[in-house]
């Protein structure tokens, strides 16, 4: 059987968008409801400023708070924990690197006992956490 035509075919000269913004509107619906589960729980730290900082990409993350806790990839966790997670990332790649954060109120001492603990197992790829600062001279 053949489609019958009987010569009144007119082209078609608009586009429905309705569907695509219905399905634009719900996208966005979920975009926000999710975003919320996706923020990670933060642990407050007040870095020190430098104007020359680059980006760091960190196998493990190291945080001392103000309080001298420290963190483990946002987990608090011991000397000993954090000794057996830097052999378990040199283990699993010998291009394990940390980034080393503390807040400005931590004594040095602290920090440099943190870098210790870090170069004694091995781990020599590790960078000092900043928050960016902008250049007094306009840079």
């Amino acid at each position: 059987m053949a489609a019958h035509s009987d010569g009144n075919e007119e082209a078609i000269t608009g586009i429905n968008v309705t569907p695509l913004v219905d399905i634009t509107l719900v996208l966005l619906i979920i975009f926000m409801v999710t975003a919320s589960y996706i923020v990670k729980a933060s642990i407050d730290v007040d870095l020190p400023r430098a104007a020359s900082g680059g980006e760091a990409i960190a196998t493990l993350t190291f945080n001392l708070d103000r309080a001298g806790v420290l963190y483990l990839d946002g987990q608090p966790a011991t000397r000993d924990a954090a000794r057996g997670a830097v052999r378990a990332a040199l283990t699993a790649s010998r291009e394990a690197r940390a980034l080393i954060g503390a807040d400005r109120g931590v004594a040095y001492g602290e920090v440099v006992s943190l870098i210790d603990l870090v170069k004694q197992e091995g781990l020599t790829r590790f960078a000092i956490q900043i928050a960016k600062d902008i250049a007094e001279n306009g840079r």
